[in-house]
């Protein structure tokens, strides 16, 4: 990394441990972490006179380059059942555009093609009891 990028801060310090850095050269990323790592280390005992257990694991973890928290959204898909993964599936399908836009298609061609066949011999004549039972039911789900 090009050292100009470093915050004046920070190239305080990285220069108090080496007199001979310049911000003309370069920093690796293991020595940044190390120095940012420092300075944060260096902010905590000015404001507080020691280091807690804790704030001792977040700048471990800092001059490692590690994440402290996990993701507890896959702690609990893997925590989920076949039944609740399918639940998952579904609405996540049957709250979509796609869903909404086909299942409002099929409707109106059902009204059409009954109201067309109204004429002859529809098979579920106004006020279409069937496509309200249909209805019903998928909101019964």
């Amino acid at each position: 990394m090009p050292a100009e990028l470093v915050s004046e801060p920070l190239a305080e310090i990285i220069r108090k441990a080496h007199p001979d850095w310049s911000t003309s050269g370069f920093i690796c990323n293991s020595d940044l972490n190390y120095f940012r790592a420092k300075r944060v280390k260096d902010i905590l005992e000015s404001e507080k006179g020691e280091i807690s257990n804790v704030e001792e694991q977040v700048l471990k973890s800092l001059k490692e380059h590690e994440l402290l928290s996990r993701n507890v959204n896959t702690e609990f898909d893997q925590q989920l059942t076949i039944g609740e993964h399918l639940a998952d599936r579904l609405t996540k399908y049957a709250g979509s555009w796609t869903f909404i836009i086909i299942f409002g298609g099929i409707v109106l061609l059902w009204i059409a093609i009954n109201s067309y066949m109204l004429l002859s011999k529809p098979f579920d004549p106004y006020p279409f009891i069937l496509l309200n039972l249909v209805l019903s039911c998928v909101a019964a789900m």
